[in-house]
């Protein structure tokens, strides 16, 4: 349904949580394909399988790589607050049209559940911003002109090796002009945290913590999964810091820090799964363990 909407130039969305995402993901295959621009909402829960339905980070992998068949990337924005995840909604639907490509808004049942003051944009009509007619099916007797299909299968593997190359010479100046993040006292740190939504809040509390006891804690929060900030990250690598993550996976976004950084500094994991939240006095108690040399 999604796909057929976005197809006739639409805006369109849909949301679940996880195991619903999993089976949406081959409609999201077909819509990067196609290249639909269409937003997708994942409110993650415990897995795999049915698993449970309370908050957790396990579908990083799912979504940041792609999650159906072939190759292809969606742009994966990730909220740490209900307001952001109205303002990144906008944002998503806004790079998905830009860009012509799925966007998915990679939040948890944290956020899914909590209830916090937002404050909306705007109105705006999305049809002012940018003209669809030379793709869009649909409008032939309007505007004169031939159909248009909108398709993802090309049955020449060369004609197909070339649009999926060409799709990824777009991806590559995603990376280099949409990445989004936020960073903290992480110039002079000795440990920095580095977390994504609910995670990352509670880090920040943790980060609160640490400074009052005069440790140097900086904070990294990459808000998009996909562009990931690996440029940023590396560059804060230079600075010598320990790396702390923290997930509520068994660490999945780690793997691309470790790939940012080289392993020029220590990477250490702080997991949690199956729904298991982590707190601020856990974050900090495993900074004074890593300041003092222990459990590395």
């Amino acid at each position: 349904m999604v796909y057929g909407a976005a197809s006739t130039g639409i805006r369109a969305m849909t949301s679940s949580s996880s195991p619903g995402i999993s089976l949406k993901q081959e409609g999201i295959s077909y819509a990067a394909g196609a290249d639909l621009p269409c937003v997708y909402v994942n409110m993650v829960r415990g897995g795999p399988g049915l698993g449970s339905i309370a908050p957790a980070q396990s579908d990083y992998f799912q979504s940041t790589r792609g999650g159906g068949h072939g190759d292809y990337h969606v742009l994966v924005l990730a909220p740490k607050s209900v307001q952001e995840a109205a303002d990144l909604t906008y944002k998503a639907f806004e790079l998905a049209d830009k860009w012509r490509m799925p966007a998915m808004i990679l939040a948890d049942g944290l956020i899914g559940q909590m209830m916090e003051s937002v404050e909306l944009p705007p109105y705006y009509d999305p049809k002012s911003l940018i003209d669809k007619t030379d793709w869009q099916v649909g409008g032939m007797y309007k505007n004169h002109r031939k159909a248009h299909h909108v398709t993802s299968i090309i049955l020449d593997p060369t004609l197909l090796e070339k649009k999926v190359f060409d799709r990824f010479e777009r991806y590559k100046k995603i990376q280099h002009t949409e990445v989004l993040f936020e960073e903290k006292n992480c110039s002079d740190a000795d440990v920095i945290l580095v977390a994504y939504g609910s995670s990352a809040r509670v880090c920040q509390g943790a980060q609160q913590m640490a400074i009052k006891a005069g440790l140097k804690v900086g904070l990294f929060r990459p808000i998009t999964l996909w562009p990931f900030p690996s440029t940023e990250l590396k560059k804060i690598s230079k600075t010598g810091a320990i790396f702390l993550v923290v997930e509520m996976s068994m660490g999945q976004m780690i793997e691309d820090i470790r790939l940012s950084v080289h392993d020029t500094v220590p990477v250490i994991s702080l997991p949690h799964t199956g729904g298991v939240v982590p707190n601020e006095d856990e974050v900090f108690a495993r900074i004074q363990e890593i300041l003092k040399g222990e459990k590395q």
